[in-house]
């Protein structure tokens, strides 16, 4: 007869999980603060940028994309079109961008008139400037996309995430910048 062994207590399986949880956020966090640890802290770096509007050749600056929202902390949403979690993600930016403001940024997925067809494509109406050579992403420290990153109504940066973000994460990044204000 083979005997097994008997089941382990309650007690210990809550131990057991609550140690598998905490190796698995300890994971999580030493990739996010690896994916991040070249981010400038302190004041978000200026820009200028090509915008994707009906009207060519039109140019948009952080400064006058945060004058627009006087007060609040906005986010730059770092995308590019051959990102396949870029897309997956996109329904999460899209919400968020309803209600909080959120500037995207194209990172070398081609010209002005490319980003915005392929906005087109997918439905997507989000206010966007173009990163052609990924300048701006190397000067935001940026390794990787998709990253979202949060910036305080005095232009602070307050918090970065990349990979995938979802759509609470963003939220809660947002809500926090605004209370810190």
């Amino acid at each position: 007869m083979i005997q097994t062994a008997p089941p382990p207590a309650p007690a210990r399986k809550w131990r057991e999980r609550g140690i598998t949880l905490a190796l698995l956020l300890a994971v999580w966090l030493g990739a996010q603060w690896w994916q991040t640890r070249e981010v400038p802290s302190g004041p978000a770096p200026a820009f200028t940028l090509p915008a994707v509007s009906a009207q060519d050749g039109q140019q948009l600056s952080l400064a006058q994309w945060r004058a627009a929202h006087p007060g609040r902390p906005v986010a730059l949403n770092f995308w590019s079109e051959s990102c396949p979690i870029c897309k997956l993600q996109q329904p999460n930016v899209s919400s968020v961008g309803q209600d909080w403001p959120v500037l995207t940024i194209a990172l070398q997925s081609g010209d002005v008139a490319t980003v915005r067809q392929a906005l087109g494509r997918r439905g997507l109406d989000w206010p966007t400037v173009v990163d052609a050579r990924g300048a701006l992403t190397k000067q935001y420290g940026i390794g990787a996309v998709p990253a979202f990153v949060v910036i305080d109504a005095g232009g602070q940066v307050r918090g970065v995430s990349v990979g995938y973000t979802s759509e609470i994460g963003m939220r809660l990044r947002l809500w926090w910048a605004a209370l810190r204000a």
